[in-house]
């Protein structure tokens, strides 16, 4: 087995190959039951000890409880069985929520006082792949000495002899309305002098889990909405669809003369927006839109934002111009939330589309962001293209290349002179940034500069170096 389960962004892999098998899904739901009563920091509502003998009928009992949502992939339905067979048979009551965006999964677990949120999805990965993310009962994604604690246990079955019996065995309980709650909230959050009457909106979900939700969130608020990703199988979701294939987007904003398109990934936690010309609108942008929007209300924490070193340096200058600092946490939203939370910000998110506005939320939710902008037409009476205009962005050229091994980039002498290259190339006008992916097989390159020629030759050279070495 491998030493590692999670990643930046929880456990992923390829469904029934491990670790997102049935097998380890069981065991994680176990390990993350036993954790809950071992952390009283984590679930303070959960005292009780996990015994070997049952408890006598006639005492109360207190059991933790945790929700288990998903987004629209077929194999959903199998990790789903596993997890609630895991934490019933540890004895956790399972509240299965059906398929939700991954924000709405914190919510719920929030609104339902549950102990614990798991989220079964790949986020924006192509069907066939699989993740879980598990969300401790404030909403928030689990520490990392947490997961570093579910992963032990997994590995090492230490766990595996616990078996509570008789009255002890958890239940498993089908909720079906949940994502009415979801939708309440979501209209909550937008203006309360303020709707959408009059605004045609382009919106693309992607196949994946806010298909439900998202459509009525904008035409309850008076937005006429033309759908697209409505409609998964199983097998559709993100394919050539959402928030990584805004282009299809971009010609429906188009032919329907739309005021605005979105677009969302799979489970929900990111969008990336067009304007009514088509030209996409990505997260820096918004970020960069909603911080001068936010700035000028005076509802800017400290007058910052949190973003990774992805984000743009364009927008930065920008932002700095208008007094506004510009905070970058390590790329993953999990970082840019623990930024956020330990420095008193409530604007944070990533490049790809996750926005975070901690006043409202404890994760990224591209509905929460999209309603943001929204707000910020109707507050102000311009298009997107207009609003946009005010975030200068330089060029970035970028590249992912599939590798088949890791290997620490000092390790690599000849990759690292080719960034030392390109480094020098740009005479401190501009940036090479190179990573590898935590949540898939790949290294990514990026490079920004004012030459969009140039950084793309740059970006050439270093991914055929790193092909060279480590494809």
């Amino acid at each position: 087995m491998s030493e590692r389960l999670f990643g930046t962004d929880g456990i992923r892999g390829m469904a029934n190959q491990y670790p997102m098998t049935g097998e380890v899904s069981m065991a994680v739901g176990r390990a993350v039951a036993h954790v809950l009563r071992s952390h009283p920091i984590t679930t303070q509502r959960s005292s009780l000890p996990i015994g070997l003998k049952p408890l006598e009928s006639s005492k109360p009992i207190r059991r933790a409880k945790i929700v288990v949502g998903k987004d629209t992939r077929l194999s959903g339905y199998m990790i789903e069985q596993a997890l609630a067979s895991g934490i019933c048979s540890m004895g956790a009551d399972v509240i299965l929520i059906g398929p939700l965006s991954t924000p709405g999964v914190a919510f719920v677990t929030q609104s339902m006082r549950a102990d614990a949120g798991i989220m079964i999805s790949a986020s924006h990965n192509p069907y066939f792949d699989n993740g879980i993310k598990i969300f401790s009962a404030d909403g928030y994604k689990l520490p990392d000495e947490l997961e570093k604690e579910i992963e032990r246990l997994v590995l090492t079955k230490e766990i595996d002899a616990m078996r509570p019996t008789g009255d002890l065995v958890g239940k498993a309980f089908r909720l079906d309305d949940i994502h009415n709650r979801y939708l309440v909230f979501l209209k909550a959050l937008f203006a309360k002098d303020l709707d959408l009457m009059g605004l045609r909106i382009a919106l693309d979900c992607a196949n994946g889990a806010a298909y439900k939700v998202a459509p009525l969130v904008f035409e309850e608020l008076g937005a006429e909405v033309i759908r697209s990703g409505v409609s998964p199988n199983g097998l559709n979701i993100n394919d050539q669809c959402g928030a990584l294939h805004p282009e299809g987007l971009a010609a429906q904003a188009i032919q329907y003369r739309a005021d605005i398109g979105i677009a969302l990934d799979g489970d929900g936690d990111r969008c990336i927006l067009c304007d009514e010309n088509g030209e996409i609108v990505d997260g820096d942008q918004i970020i960069g839109i909603l911080a001068l929007r936010m700035a000028e209300e005076g509802t800017l924490a400290h007058n910052a934002v949190v973003t990774t070193p992805m984000s743009n340096l364009g927008m930065e200058l920008t932002l700095q111009e208008k007094g506004i600092a510009m905070v970058r946490a390590q790329v993953g939203d999990r970082y840019v939330v623990d930024t956020m939370r330990k420095n008193g910000f409530n604007l944070g998110g990533e490049q790809s589309g996750h926005i975070i506005f901690l006043d409202q939320s404890t994760t990224g939710d591209g509905i929460v962001a999209a309603l943001k902008i929204l707000e910020a037409m109707k507050r102000t009476g311009k298009k997107l293209s207009e609003l946009k205009k005010a975030i200068r962005l330089f060029p970035q050229a970028r590249d992912d290349v599939r590798i088949v091994r890791r290997e620490k980039l000092e390790n690599l002498p000849t990759v690292r002179a080719s960034i030392e290259a390109g480094e020098k190339d740009l005479a401190g006008r501009g940036r090479v940034f190179v990573r590898f992916s935590g949540t898939e097989p790949l290294c990514r390159i990026l490079v920004e500069g004012e030459s969009e020629p140039q950084i793309k030759a740059i970006a050439a050279s270093i991914a055929a170096e790193v092909r060279k070495q480590l494809g």
